[in-house]
């Protein structure tokens, strides 16, 4: 499978939701296979809170794979022999596209806090200025799981002669309360560590211990993530075997497996992009900016396709659903299905078996 890693810079201003203004900025992004001739075989990829352009492949010298790699590849359900498959890091990431530790130009100064906030429509916007930048102006399909699903639901909305398909898995019509607390946690977690300064932290200050606060933010996230039966197939009752039972700060196999995955997450990723990517996870509704969430949904014309697991308490399956149910009413081309899963809001991520002969089939239809 061909991997090529990119930037694209663009000068040309980036009209955000708030009505701030974004210029200049870049776009890091990774992409798949080969571009045919007629340019009618790109697939675009979307990714969630934490993931970024690397989406499939390993990095020369790296151990670890993109985060759907399981899915993504010669011979996979999207399959790169057949496809060229773009998927981007998105505006406020940190992973190369331009965020709140980038240069607030024309000044040397890091833009930090008064980087704009930025929304679900702002990244589909600043991607379809970089899918121009690559001559694509037709994609066989736009897919993603959560923020992904968010992304690929509201490209259908915005741009409804983009796509052919949209796949969104594991995703919403609107973020509830009950997501926006779990963020909530991870907000004021950092924000409260002395060390995160207010945002005025220097750049890369974390790699090598982490930020404490952004780490105690994802454990919320994790619990999340997965599922209280996930949890007790994973773990169990099992105490760490170096640890006393009756030590105050003895540790069950569960509390070790946060710490250790917490605590690397926070050297790696940037808090203030945490923040501001989930301030647009929050913001995010279909229906804003349209009369009605029904007069938004209306306006897809994709053949849409719309993926929920069962044990997924982050987003449940009864707000896809939802969405299936008003399209039908609409007559319009939608595809539902409720996967059985007891792995929780990550499964879109870990179970792929359980998914990929159907985007397998999608795409081949």
């Amino acid at each position: 499978m061909k991997i090529s890693t990119k930037q694209a810079h663009f000068s040309s201003p980036l009209y955000l939701e708030s009505g701030r203004i974004l210029e200049p900025y870049t776009i890091a992004y990774e992409t798949y296979g080969e571009l045919n001739e007629e340019k009618n075989n790109a697939i675009l990829v979307c990714h969630a809170l934490s993931g970024s352009h690397h989406a499939a492949g390993i990095y020369e010298g790296d151990k670890k794979a993109g985060w759907w790699d399981g899915l993504i590849g010669n011979g996979k359900a999207i399959d790169t022999q057949r496809y060229f498959v773009i998927c981007a890091n998105v505006i406020g990431g940190c992973f190369g596209s331009t965020g709140p530790m980038s240069q607030n130009y024309p000044s040397q100064e890091l833009f930090r806090l008064k980087f704009p906030v930025i929304t679900i429509k702002d990244m589909i916007r600043s991607q379809m200025h970089l899918l121009s930048y690559l001559g694509i102006y037709k994609l066989k399909a736009i897919i993603g799981g959560s923020m992904g699903g968010m992304q690929a639901l509201q490209f259908g909305v915005d741009y409804p002669n983009l796509s052919e398909h949209i796949i969104s898995l594991a995703a919403t019509y609107a973020t509830r309360p009950w997501t926006i607390a779990f963020n909530k946690v991870a907000m004021e977690a950092i924000r409260r560590d002395p060390r995160f300064a207010n945002g005025k932290y220097a750049k890369d200050a974390f790699r090598q211990e982490g930020l404490d606060g952004l780490a105690i933010g994802r454990i919320a996230g994790h619990i999340s993530y997965l599922s209280p039966h996930s949890m007790d197939k994973k773990f169990g009752r099992n105490y760490v075997s170096n640890d006393g039972l009756f030590e105050l700060f003895g540790r069950y196999e569960v509390e070790r497996y946060m710490e250790y995955n917490t605590a690397n997450f926070s050297r790696f990723f940037d808090p203030l992009s945490y923040l501001y990517i989930i301030k647009a996870i929050n913001t995010f509704n279909l229906s804003r900016g349209y009369d009605s969430l029904h007069d938004a949904i209306s306006r897809i014309k994709a053949k849409t396709h719309l993926i929920s697991f069962s044990s997924d308490y982050l987003f449940f399956p009864e707000e896809m659903e939802h969405i299936a149910r008003m399209m039908k009413q609409n007559d319009q081309d939608v595809f539902y299905q409720e996967i059985k899963s007891d792995y929780g809001h990550d499964a879109f991520l870990v179970e792929i078996d359980r998914f990929e002969n159907t985007i397998k089939e999608i795409l081949a239809n």
